[in-house]
Formats: C-alpha cells, structure tokens, sequence
C-alpha cells in the first residue's frame, strides 16, 4: 500500500517537474526559441488556440523567430496576439510570414526575467510540498484505520520526506541553470 503511494506520489512531483521545465522553456533568454510563443493564445475564428496550432515556427537567425501560419488569413489574429502579450515584441509582416526581432536583453530585464524564474520554481515548490503534504495526510488516515502499521507509517513519512527532497533539489538545480542562461551576455 505505501509503495504504491510512493510511486504516485512520485509521478505527481514529475508533473510538476515537468511542469516547471514547460514553464521556464518560455521565459526568453538572448536566443530566439520556438517554446517562447508555441503557447501564445491567438483569437482564431473567436477561440482562443494555441499558437502552434495555427503556424510552423521557425528560428532562421538567432534573434529572429519565423512565424508561417497554415491560413493566411489568421496573420492580423497572430500579429494582435503578439503585440499584446507580455512579450514586448513587434511583429513584422509580409503577408505572408509574420517575423519577429527579438532585441538584446538589457541587464534590468535581465534582472526582471530571474524573479520571473525565482516566482516559477517556489510555485513548482509549492506543489511539491503541497503533494507531500496530502501523502502524508493519508497515510496517517491508514494509521488511524488500522491498515498500516506506524512503523510502517513512520517509513513511509521518511521516504516521501526522501523524495520530496529530491525534488526540490532537482527544481534548485533548475533554477539555477535558467538564471545563468537568463543572464549570459
């Protein structure tokens, strides 16, 4: 019974390492990325999509993403969808492809995007200990219910305590890794 909590408790904190990593795959760094406006909602025939679902995306240069949307006729939704989101990008257009340019980082964004990252992992922190949190509460619900033993509840604390240290040193180690990309020059 409590290897079988571990092991879900275990895949939940990977979705929420998971997660994390879809999220900092966003936050711009001094490279141009797909991940950047893969996600980016565009009001498409009144839905909101995702943007990758509505054109390729391409980086032919290192500061410039490349947007070929299926439909023509969806260019003004995406070049809207850009210029109101957070990114802070202008979109060009020619009709036919939508190019965005991205500028050079200056360290005061650069210092915004790390507590931007700095937010991201203590939510991915919080789920984790939020996990941990409901793990243990059941299993002491077991205890009372006489379905485990407290020995056995006592290692099950101890391994769940185990796992939730691993990953908040893996989201650490994260964190670390993006804020050093984030303020590379």
């Amino acid at each position: 019974m409590i290897a079988d909590m571990l092991k879900e408790t275990k895949e939940r904190m990977q979705g929420a390492i998971s997660s994390l990593k879809e999220d900092l795959s966003a936050i711009r760094t001094g490279r141009a990325t797909p991940a950047l406006i893969e996600k980016l909602m565009v009001e498409y025939y009144g839905q909101p999509t995702p943007l990758i679902q509505l054109a390729s995306i391409s980086v032919p240069e290192p500061r410039q993403l490349l947007i070929k949307p299926f439909d023509p006729g969806s260019i003004k939704d995406i070049e809207k969808a850009v210029q109101t989101s957070e990114l802070g990008l202008t979109p060009n257009s020619d009709g036919k492809v939508v190019r965005l340019n991205l500028p050079p980082l200056t360290e005061e964004r650069r210092r915004d995007l790390v507590k931007v990252v700095n937010a991201r992992l203590e939510e991915a922190n919080v789920a984790v200990r939020n996990i941990r949190r409901d793990v243990i509460k059941d299993m002491r619900e077991y205890k009372d219910e006489k379905l485990i033993s407290e020995d056995e509840l006592k290692r099950g604390e101890d391994d769940v305590q185990k796992l939730t240290d691993e990953t908040t040193g893996e989201i650490e180690s994260l964190g670390k890794q993006k804020e050093k990309e984030v303020m590379e020059v």
